[in-house]
């Protein structure tokens, strides 16, 4: 196996796939790439046995192979190496790296013995537009639980109509749903664990082929295909919550506000709330206004802000991270929060449409 290739593409290409690299195994192929080289095209393929990422960038090929290299090590020799032309040749298990006065020599692992996930079968292609995907995730992920004794709440439900997709995540604590109108010709719905969705907006974003991204389900796996990438995911198995059982019907208070002054004042007040207090931070919800407030051992804040406020007065206490989580996962002008008492969870809603329903359960405080 030998070839040349430009640094920068080389560079890309590894970054994509370091991605599904396993950093806490103990079987050393996991921590490797496996590089392939046929056609003029070379291959890099990483797999922690639940997900598998593939890409391929074209390159000047005078020998094919594939062999497994250590992933840290060759990732950091060729984000190192100058922004010039790099010729990678395999040669008596080692692997040769030349660029411009550099040369490296690694040793390098078998290729037979990397896993393979396997891809799926099937040939029903669910198209999107890849900001429509990406935004589904950046409006949902961030809800689902990251204690892995939760199961099947450390991934995001995605519910496919025909002519829609619904993503919804929960932890115990906040709910995220999110909606696009957009035609999927399916009827079925899988759960897919949320820091392989992490995984896959970062790759989406990096990628500057087609607008397009192609989904491929089957009953244990998703395949996700760019322009130049593959990414095959196990699927998490068992019964998703009723989430919909949990919405309020109802509320007492409705407060329409300013999306950019409410993170504004929650990220200042949330300098004074304490990791130990559950980020606390005090709503005071009267007419005309929303004031936002903290206090620890260290001093105390207040901030006000002006509002649509209907219904009853409330004083409710939140988790400021929640509340922030949300905030930075929209882009509208104007959001709305129903509320009920201060002991029951809250809804955050656009002012028009239905793209999104976010739940935060309030945090208990004394109303002085």
């Amino acid at each position: 196996m030998k070839f040349t290739c430009t640094q920068i593409a080389l560079a890309k290409a590894i970054n994509t796939v370091s991605r599904a690299v396993s950093v806490r195994t103990t079987i050393p192929i996991l921590k490797g790439i496996l590089m392939s080289v046929k056609d003029g095209r070379l291959t890099l393929s990483a797999s922690d046995l639940d997900l598998r990422i593939e890409t391929s960038i074209d390159v000047q090929a005078s020998g094919e192979g594939s062999t497994v290299v250590s992933a840290k090590l060759f990732s950091e020799i060729i984000r190192k190496l100058p922004n010039s032309l790099v010729t990678v040749e395999q040669a008596e298990g080692k692997l040769n790296i030349k660029c411009l006065g550099s040369d490296f020599s690694i040793v390098t692992l078998p290729a037979d013995e990397f896993p393979v996930i396997g891809g799926v079968d099937s040939k029903n292609f669910i198209d999107l537009k890849k900001e429509d995907f990406s935004d589904l995730i950046k409006k949902t992920v961030f809800a689902a639980s990251i204690d892995e004794k939760k199961g099947i709440l450390t991934g995001c439900l995605i519910n496919f109509a025909p002519d829609s997709i619904e993503m919804v995540a929960l932890d115990g604590f906040r709910m995220a749903i999110a909606n696009k109108n957009v035609q999927t010709g399916n009827d079925r719905r899988i759960i897919v664990p949320a820091r392989i969705l992490s995984e896959l907006s970062k790759i989406i974003a990096d990628d500057e082929g087609s607008d397009s991204v192609s989904l491929v389900i089957e009953e244990k796996k998703l395949e996700v295909l760019t322009e130049d990438t593959r990414v095959v995911a196990r699927l998490l198995e068992g019964d998703f919550i009723k989430y919909s059982e949990i919405i309020p019907s109802s509320y007492k208070t409705k407060v329409i506000i300013g999306r950019e002054d409410m993170l504004s004042s929650i990220e200042r007040a949330s300098l004074l709330a304490k990791e130990g207090k559950n980020n606390l931070i005090k709503l005071q919800i009267k007419a005309g206004s929303v004031d936002i407030s903290s206090r620890s051992e260290e001093g105390n804040v207040n901030e006000h802000i002006g509002a649509d406020v209907s219904g009853e007065d409330l004083v409710i206490g939140f988790n400021s991270k929640y509340l922030l989580d949300v905030l930075k996962s929209v882009e509208d002008e104007e959001v709305a929060f129903e509320l009920g008492t201060s002991v029951s969870s809250c809804l955050i809603k656009p002012v028009e449409g239905k793209d999104y329903t976010y739940l935060v359960l309030p945090v208990r405080i004394t109303v002085s």
